[in-house]
């Protein structure tokens, strides 16, 4: 590409002459490098800026990536900070990658993309942002395996079991930790119980996490719960089996709510029916418990119906959660399945790439779901044809790591 060529091609995208303070590129700047200083001849906010260009271009691999680089090596070291005109080979990223603390990569991702969302809705008034709460927010808290489908066998290489705290509207995730070897997700689901995480929000959890300590502390934190009730709590499940199979004549809280939703040659319908009359029954064991509920999914696909039936309780009170809004949110919780697991396994094969060493994985976990949650906030319904996009408009994609995510529309 000649000179004219690209002088007209960054003008066409309107490419920042400094990088703005609202740019993923500064933020990348605040992440620590675990590499010794002597020899290093890419910083790492270049690096992780590589692989985000990438990665918006479709490529899933650091291989793929540093081929993609490398075939547009002459018009990216015109527009990238870099010093030199070439640029690191696939073995160079996999070593920043294990070099990094990837707790500390996704808050500063989490709290620069939080940033452009608050300056976004309270514009230039800072006053207006200082006043903003969490509010309730909803979070969806649930695992993922990593590495979980290649069969490795190296002890370097091993399985690595994730939970993460999911914000549900934003897409962000709040926070993430793998599980050690002999620890499953009750081990660790203190550490996301803390007063930062869970003031303001809804926590929404499968039946591992219906246990009476997590009621207890994120009623003590002042936040709400969204629980299943299931075989791992018998007594619980059996006690909401029974009050909606067979209720008391003289029940006088019983509140519905239905959805029906029909496509691709399947119909849907959910129905929820909440009660307030179990409090009192349930209060001493369950802290803060508000209402009961079961939900009955029926789904009618290819001349055959299938239906199921589940039981939850939760902490937000019936003028807080309707049954219409308690079917929504248990509905917004699987989010985290089919906006952030589903789409990391299978629009950016998360579970195809052979970096497997170290931290990598999950640090390659993290540029995978900001990615995802950088796309929800541009309102991007189709993650493989904007990749598409990109990957013909390059420059677009160097504006978006570059430039202000405020004017990127």
């Amino acid at each position: 590409m000649n000179y004219s060529t690209l002088n007209e091609a960054m003008e066409q995208v309107k490419l920042p002459e400094e990088m703005d303070a609202l740019s993923v590129y500064r933020a990348l700047e605040q992440v620590q490098d675990g590499r010794h200083k002597r020899g290093v001849r890419y910083s790492v906010a270049l690096i992780f800026t590589l692989i985000l260009l990438g990665k918006v271009a479709g490529m899933t691999t650091p291989l793929a990536i540093a081929e993609w680089v490398r075939l547009r090596a002459t018009w990216l070291s015109e527009v990238l900070p870099i010093t030199r005109k070439s640029f690191p080979c696939a073995a160079t990223y996999s070593n920043v990658l294990r070099a990094v603390d990837a707790e500390q990569v996704n808050q500063v991702l989490t709290q620069a993309l939080t940033r452009v969302r608050a300056t976004q809705r309270c514009g230039d008034e800072p006053s207006r942002l200082a006043g903003q709460g969490p509010g309730e927010q909803h979070a969806a808290l649930d695992g993922k395996t990593l590495r979980g489908t290649l069969g490795h066998e190296a002890l370097d290489q091993r399985k690595m079991p994730q939970l993460a705290l999911y914000d549900t509207q934003a897409g962000l995730i709040l926070k993430e930790q793998v599980t050690g070897e002999k620890q499953n997700e009750l081990s660790i689901v203190s550490e996301f119980l803390t007063p930062v995480l869970v003031k303001g929000r809804i926590i929404a959890a499968d039946a591992l996490h219906t246990q009476h300590a997590f009621c207890f502390t994120v009623t003590r934190w002042d936040g709400d719960y969204l629980l299943i009730a299931k075989d791992n709590q018998a007594t619980l499940a059996d006690d909401l089996r029974l009050f909606f199979t067979q209720p008391p004549h003289d029940c006088r809280d019983w509140r519905t709510a239905r959805t029906v939703n029909k496509g691709h040659g399947r119909l849907e319908i959910r129905e929820l029916v909440a009660s307030t009359e179990l409090n009192a029954f349930l209060g001493g064991q369950w802290a803060g418990v508000a209402q009961v509920f079961q939900v009955t999914r029926t789904v009618y696909e290819d001349g055959q119906m299938r239906r199921e039936v589940v039981y939850g309780i939760t902490s937000l009170s019936p003028t807080r959660a309707s049954a219409a809004r308690l079917l929504a949110l248990l509905r917004a919780h699987w989010r985290i399945e089919n906006r952030l697991h589903w789409r990391r396994d299978v629009t950016l094969r998360e579970d195809h790439c052979q970096v497997r060493k170290g931290d990598a994985p999950r640090v390659l976990a993290v540029l995978n779901s900001f990615l995802l949650a950088l796309m929800d906030f541009l309102g991007v319904s189709n993650v493989p044809k904007q990749m598409r996009i990109f990957d013909a408009h390059p420059f677009q994609a160097v504006r978006l790591l570059l430039g202000s995510l405020l004017t990127f529309k």
